[in-house]
């Protein structure tokens, strides 16, 4: 890139280097992050300043954001910053990047929660994401969040301040801590690990290389095993009538229901997303 550039060179140029890497809708979404990133243009202001010349320091930024893409890292970790639920999220390599299947679990939940007062607690928070679209959307809730991961937890703390919530998180392994368990919840709600080792010939090269294997992967012998633990410490945590709510994997929806169902779960409720594939699960608790 060259003094001089104009935005609409700039985007030419980028199309250029990424064609063959990305399909063209990728291209443009990340053209778009990269200019609101860096000089907060919205897509209609990308549209119409064509002519405007970038300074020399905005084109070395976006020559070293490209070559990352290049490389196959997300653009959020490149940038530092997604948006989830329409709410501005801080993410890094310690964090999963927040999922459009995820924000569906979330909207299912505020929808058939809406003006109730509820504890809420987020199970591998990760970055904090649903726990905090959760609270921003549930105001009479009180939310909290657990990870196993310190530097997660760091992450969901930024978030919930960017964000103006009193969402609260804290440091908790649910395989080895359920049993120390007391306070209660009206809802669990979980998007835990639950790709097999198997599946990762199947995925792509940057999720492979750069989110976080601790949240991602569970062995191929016990590939239901964080959902066992989550219902076990429903049962002990979730308050009569209460619910859980999880992303599962889309292979495993049936196996994934009957962990719930055979640990006193007898309501279950499988959804499907946006494309048709059954990736959420509601189990609801009896009545005392």
């Amino acid at each position: 890139m060259n003094r001089n550039t104009t935005v609409a060179e700039i985007r030419k140029q980028i199309k250029q280097s990424l064609a063959g890497l990305y399909d063209e809708n990728e291209i443009g979404n990340f053209t778009d992050l990269i200019f609101q990133h860096l000089l907060n243009y919205s897509k209609i202001e990308l549209r119409l300043k064509g002519n405007e010349v970038i300074s020399q320091h905005f084109i070395d930024k976006i020559a070293e954001i490209i070559n990352r893409l290049r490389a196959f890292e997300p653009v959020q970790y490149i940038l530092g910053e997604t948006l989830f639920y329409d709410l501005p999220m801080m993410v890094s390599p310690d964090v999963l990047i927040p999922r459009p299947e995820t924000e569906e679990l979330v909207d299912w939940i505020i929808r058939e929660n809406s003006g109730k007062a509820l504890r809420i607690l987020d199970i591998g928070t990760g970055s904090g994401c649903i726990a905090l679209a959760l609270a921003k959307n549930l105001p009479l809730a009180k939310v909290s969040g657990v990870d196993i991961s310190e530097k997660a937890l760091e992450i969901a703390c930024k978030n919930a301040e960017l964000n103006h919530t009193d969402a609260v998180f804290y440091r908790f392994d649910i395989v080895k801590q359920f049993a120390d368990a007391r306070e209660k919840f009206d809802i669990l709600v979980s998007n835990p690990p639950y790709v097999r080792e198997s599946e990762k010939k199947s995925m792509q090269p940057n999720v492979l290389k750069y989110e976080p294997h601790q949240a991602l992967f569970v062995p191929d012998e016990d590939p239901l095993l964080f959902y066992g633990a989550i219902a076990e410490l429903g049962n002990r945590i979730l308050s009569s009538g209460g619910s859980i709510y999880c992303e599962i994997n889309e292979a495993l929806p049936g196996e994934t229901a009957e962990v719930f169902r055979s640990r006193h779960y007898p309501v279950t409720e499988i959804r499907r997303d946006i494309n048709g594939k059954p990736r959420m699960l509601k189990a609801g608790k009896n009545q005392d």
